[in-house]
């Protein structure tokens, strides 16, 4: 679907006229020059949504126990488990439609508590954290002092209020040989798609860890009725019935993102590492290129909003907080000897999509050298990562499709000029980077395209007989694309274009990775439907790779 086919045209463009007319005002007051960099455009956000720059404790205190009404509407979150810390996050909000929460912007002090046991009785840590009003009173506790690979449970309180208890877990220390891990990837949440019945499921699962890949909210309007969700219970604010452009409209569609409590289970359940894509800001932009043709200024003003309500609502640290347009996401976790996570950013800093993005028949622009898809820097950090790496798995969890995938089994073919088939040479130097690194065990861990595959990563993908040097894991979407279908009426031509290709599945859902010492399996779990709630999960898929003898094979 469109941005054109679910926007209210009227609302949009009077919502964009006076961002427009903002965006103009900032920088008549900035030179241009100055406007565009990452400096000048943390002085325009600032400027335009009236807050101070910086995010100090300038606001007056508010008594905490003034505050009449449940703030911690949106749940907690944990996130970046460490061996002696995790990131400890909520955010208050006793309206979770409005901007500010229906708070005064005044400062808050929020206490916070981590145990052993779920009723609190062998508490481990305890503090006090500020909820600012510049950061929509967000609350970011980096808990440090804990023990290595063990659960945690902690909450937080505001006044009278307490939150509900959220589950978490530290990683193992860095020599530990862990024998086992199981992690889940998730992506793509288009709220209006469907409701989250796979977080339900996900929220019961065993699992270590949760990796989102991207597209955790959509900019697209949502009408009144919660679009394919129907409701019939409620009617959602009309200021949802527009595409987001400003702060207060991020903040918001992140108001009503994690008001579904399906979506705060699964936060609750496990430590979440997140990663984004492009629909956190607008559909396919690429680094400081925008979809549509809007003057540079607008497009890095509304980046610098969308990257600033990404941080607020997610368990990020501090490293992660943004300037301006600018936000450092890529980052490494590390789970003892057994598996390293070099998560990716592959929109912040790309090229742009060659010949206009889309499907086309790849060339010349697609295949020059000079194109990236992570940006120099991002490349270095990761090949550099992996020559220190002593982990058994080498795991990327990123944002867009890694092994190629012909649309036809033709020699007219196409291919996607947004995944990494339009970055080819950006691709190729990652690929001899892990050969050159002695990289055994890599997989790749991918979000975006609201199916499920299983790809083989092939030493030369113009031959099926060479080496397999790697494996790719892609999660399907929780809604995006409504119910789907197992075999997507592209099925035949994917698969047969793409011998390395091992699975296939156009359902929604998450996936479920276990790694040991020996091997690791992918179960695919879906759901038949998202467009009615209560669908039950099942397996449509399991496969596993073997330690040192990378490729898919069924379970």
């Amino acid at each position: 679907m469109t941005p054109a086919q679910i926007r209210t045209a009227t609302g949009r463009q009077g919502h964009s006229a006076a961002f427009r007319t903002a965006a103009r005002r900032i920088g008549a007051g900035l030179d241009r020059r100055r406007f565009l960099t990452v400096t000048g455009a943390a002085a325009a956000l600032a400027f335009a949504a009236e807050i101070p720059a910086a995010g100090t404790a300038s606001a007056a205190e508010l008594d905490a126990r003034k505050i009449t009404d449940d703030p911690f509407t949106l749940g907690v979150a944990s996130g970046d488990p460490l061996p002696d810390s995790v990131l400890l996050w909520t955010r208050l909000a006793p309206r979770p439609y409005e901007a500010d929460g229906s708070l005064p912007a005044r400062r808050v002090q929020v206490g916070w508590e981590i145990a052993r046991d779920e009723r609190f009785r062998s508490p481990v840590r305890r503090g006090t954290a500020t909820a600012h009003p510049e950061f929509g009173h967000s609350v970011h506790v980096d808990a440090r002092g804990l023990e290595p690979d063990r659960v945690f449970y902690y909450r937080f309180r505001a006044g009278n209020w307490t939150s509900p208890t959220g589950r978490t877990r530290t990683a193992p220390s860095p020599d530990a040989r862990t024998s086992s891990l199981t992690l889940a990837a998730v992506s793509c949440q288009a709220y209006h798609d469907g409701y989250y019945t796979a977080y339900r499921h996900l929220a019961a699962e065993d699992v270590d860890v949760v990796f989102h890949l991207g597209d955790y909210l959509y900019e697209y309007a949502v009408n009144s009725a919660g679009g394919a969700r129907g409701y019939t219970d409620r009617v959602l604010p009309a200021h949802f019935n527009r595409e987001t452009l400003t702060l207060d409209d991020y903040r918001m569609r992140y108001g009503l993102y994690k008001s579904d409590p399906d979506l705060r289970a699964a936060h609750a359940a496990h430590p979440f590492v997140v990663t984004w894509d492009d629909h956190e800001t607008e559909n396919n932009y690429a680094g400081d290129t925008p979809e549509n043709d809007v003057p540079p200024e607008e497009f890095l003003l509304r980046r610098a909003a969308a990257y600033r309500a990404y941080w607020e609502n997610q368990p990020l640290r501090t490293p992660q907080r943004p300037t301006g347009p600018d936000m450092r996401l890529y980052r490494r976790l590390r789970f003892g000897r057994l598996a390293q996570f070099d998560v990716l950013d592959t929109r912040q800093y790309r090229s742009n999509q060659a010949y206009g993005d889309g499907w086309k028949v790849p060339g010349p622009e697609s295949e020059d050298p000079a194109r990236t898809m992570t940006g120099a820097a991002q490349e270095r950090w990761l090949i550099d990562g992996w020559k220190q790496s002593r982990a058994l798995w080498n795991v990327v969890p990123q944002q867009v499709t890694f092994a190629r995938r012909r649309d036809v089994p033709t020699d007219a073919y196409k291919l996607s000029m947004d995944s990494w088939d339009g970055y080819p040479a950006s691709r190729q130097r990652l690929m001899d980077g892990a050969e050159a690194a002695g990289i055994e065990n890599l997989m790749v861990l991918t979000g975006d395209v609201h199916v499920g595959y299983g790809f083989d990563l092939k030493k030369d993908f113009d031959d099926p007989a060479s080496r397999t040097v790697g494996t790719e894991i892609v999660a399907t979407s929780i809604t995006s694309g409504k119910d789907g279908a197992e075999k997507p009426a592209n099925w035949n031509n994917l698969t047969q274009a793409n011998p390395h290709l091992r699975f296939y599945n156009g359902r929604r859902g998450y996936v479920l990775v276990d790694l040991d010492r020996e091997r690791a399996r992918a179960d695919f779990r879906t759901v038949a439907a998202v467009t009615t709630p209560g669908a039950p999960v099942t397996t449509a898929g399991s496969f596993v790779t073997e330690a040192g003898n990378p490729g898919l094979v069924p379970a």
